[in-house]
């Protein structure tokens, strides 16, 4: 897992560790020092951490006009155990929220697992957005992770199925992929 490291490739256009407006920003990595582990996994050092021991995160990109952020992840989605939607929506996502953020799309490669237990934050997080005419997208969800959203019933706060459900998105340009995804919800 220590040679996964966040899609790059973006760099030149947004570094969340550059914006002040990002929970990140300040923050400083080590390309040679691996100290956050996911289980016994050492990680790339360049996830951020947002509190869970078996989820970590990257802003990929933030645009303000248009009020949207492209989050990947890393680890095992476990809200059973750890209440990782609970960091992830109060560590990231509340501070988005009052910076202007309204549309998410979580890149979930590297998401290997997911344990569910209550829609609560999903269902706040929903609530949070759409009044401003927002949503939540996930893409790239393995099936065996979709399944259990699904049966949790996560598909009535956020988007996953259908044509947004594997993207190459790599393949995109930030403003290209918030189009298509756009298009699609």
């Amino acid at each position: 897992m220590h040679d996964i490291e966040p899609y790059f490739k973006w760099r030149e256009l947004y570094v969340a560790s550059e914006d002040d407006q990002s929970p990140f920003y300040g923050r400083s990595y080590s390309e040679f020092q691996f100290t956050q582990k996911i289980y016994n996994y050492f990680i790339h050092p360049q996830w951020d951490h947002i509190g869970s021991p078996t989820l970590y995160v990257k802003i990929l990109y933030t645009d303000y006009e248009q009020g949207y952020a492209l989050i990947e992840l890393i680890g095992e989605w476990n809200d059973a155990i750890n209440n990782d939607i609970m960091f992830l929506k109060r560590e990231v996502i509340d501070h988005m929220i009052r910076s202007g953020i309204y549309k998410y799309t979580l890149l979930c490669d590297n998401v290997l697992n997911f344990h569910g237990d209550e829609d609560c934050y999903y269902e706040e997080w929903y609530d949070d957005v759409k009044e401003e005419g927002g949503w939540i997208s996930m893409i790239n969800l393995r099936e065996h992770i979709s399944s259990e959203m699904i049966k949790m019933r996560l598909n009535h706060f956020v988007n996953m199925e259908g044509e947004i459900r594997d993207i190459e998105w790599q393949r995109h340009l930030p403003d290209t992929l918030f189009q298509f995804i756009t298009s699609k919800i």
